[in-house]
């Protein structure tokens, strides 16, 4: 007798396998034993709303896009761009005032005058020898101007007068024996000439004393008692002035009056316009108290004068 299967075949069977109630059943059991690994439902309903909405409204969200693009690049133009505020009035004031008030002091003009002059300043030693005969000593310090470039130099004749030898140092160290070559005793005035000279030798420049007036700024540089180059600064006093000195020699006169400090070892210095131009030649100073310092009153011989000793004046 022929055993009968466990299960069936027939064609009812099989239309139970395949009804929507069956299927049902099947697709809830699948995602119930797979949902960890597929997510969330949610998830995927809103990708799949969002393609649908992209696919459906891709035109407007080019043209959306291609709106939105160029405001985006101006805003980050404009940003980068920012123009800085307009300067007003105030602002270019405030501007002007802070670098004044930062601005490195500008030199005198004495300071500028000065070292216009400066390399043309020697100091004159008078050197005698002891009383045995055999040391040498100075005797006096005075000062001397170079005014041309072989070595000529202009001093006072009580600075050289009588001295056994002259030596002048220059502006750079450099020192020399010097030969008298010239003297105007009317005017206290020799002219000397410097056996070596230095490489960098500057005469001076000489001006006229035909434009000066009383009030003018001067200055005068010299080796006062030997200390030195000095510089001090004043103004022309007088002009035509004449000096007598207590020794009773003959009076100095046409001179130029100035109240910057000169003392003895002056003598022999230049008198120095703002320019730094030589007018005059410092040679006394009064002091009717007996002392041999300055009170405000000096003389000095007009340049004229001083150049007519050398021969020939370019004036």
């Amino acid at each position: 007798m022929k055993r009968q299967p466990f299960y069936s075949s027939s064609e009812r069977y099989h239309q139970r396998r395949n009804s929507p109630e069956s299927r049902r059943y099947s697709d809830d059991d699948q995602r119930g034993e797979s949902g960890d690994q597929a997510g969330p439902a949610d998830s995927g309903r809103w990708s799949h709303s969002w393609r649908e909405f992209r696919v459906r409204n891709e035109t407007y969200l080019l043209i959306a896009a291609c709106a939105v693009l160029p405001l985006l690049i101006l805003g980050v133009w404009l940003l980068l761009n920012e123009s800085p505020a307009a300067l007003t009035q105030r602002d270019i004031d405030m501007a002007v005032l802070h670098s004044l008030e930062n601005m490195p002091p500008s030199p005198s003009w004495e300071s500028l005058a000065y070292e216009a002059i400066r390399p043309s300043i020697v100091r004159v030693r008078r050197v005698d020898r002891d009383e045995n005969g055999e040391d040498e000593i100075d005797r006096g310090v005075g000062t001397g101007v170079v005014v041309e470039d072989d070595g000529t130099i202009l001093t006072n004749l009580h600075v050289v007068a009588g001295s056994e030898r002259t030596v002048v140092v220059f502006a750079d160290g450099s020192e020399s024996d010097a030969d008298i070559v010239g003297i105007q005793p009317e005017n206290d005035l020799a002219v000397i000439r410097a056996r070596q000279l230095p490489d960098d030798l500057m005469p001076a420049t000489l001006r006229s004393t035909s434009g000066l007036r009383e009030g003018d700024h001067v200055i005068a540089v010299g080796y006062p008692f030997g200390i030195g180059p000095s510089v001090s600064s004043g103004i022309i006093s007088g002009l035509g002035r004449e000096y007598v000195s207590e020794e009773g020699e003959p009076a100095l006169t046409g001179l130029i009056q100035f109240d910057a400090a000169a003392n003895p070892g002056n003598s022999g210095g230049p008198l120095v316009t703002r320019e730094g131009e030589v007018v005059g030649i410092v040679t006394a100073i009064l002091n009717h108290s007996g002392q041999r310092v300055f009170i405000g009153i000096g003389f000095a011989v007009p340049i004229e004068s001083a150049t007519e000793s050398m021969g020939s004046s370019p004036f």
